[in-house]
């Protein structure tokens, strides 16, 4: 699916996980009601990219670099069973109160929605 066939919601997700944007930045490319509406209006775009493969949703996870700087990167996938329950939660979809990302949910753009585009 190219993104000139995708609905608003569809694209401000795509975008954020090229970016690898936490969970609420999406919230910042969407229009209103959606983008200060309840997150379970927007839990089915989101369920649908990834039954599609074309986004994961990660957790962020500490990592170094070879440099050797603390830093953090997208860990692996939650599975699609769990991400219901997981972005259910509210809290997930706001911005941390200490701006640490470390934990946060992320959005990630599948390999292989990468390698086709």
């Amino acid at each position: 699916m190219s993104t000139s066939e995708m609905s608003d919601v569809e694209y401000a997700f795509v975008l954020n996980a090229t970016e690898m944007d936490i969970l609420p930045g999406v919230r910042g490319d969407l229009k209103e009601p959606l983008a200060s509406g309840p997150a379970e209006d927007l839990v089915p775009f989101l369920l649908a990219l990834v039954d599609r493969g074309m986004v994961e949703v990660c957790r962020y996870i500490p990592w170094t670099t070879p440099g050797g700087t603390a830093g953090y990167q997208p860990g692996p996938p939650i599975s699609r069973e769990d991400l219901p329950v997981v972005l259910a939660a509210a809290e997930e979809w706001e911005y941390p109160d200490d701006f640490e990302w470390l934990g946060r949910l992320t959005l990630v753009q599948t390999e292989s929605y990468r390698r086709g585009r």
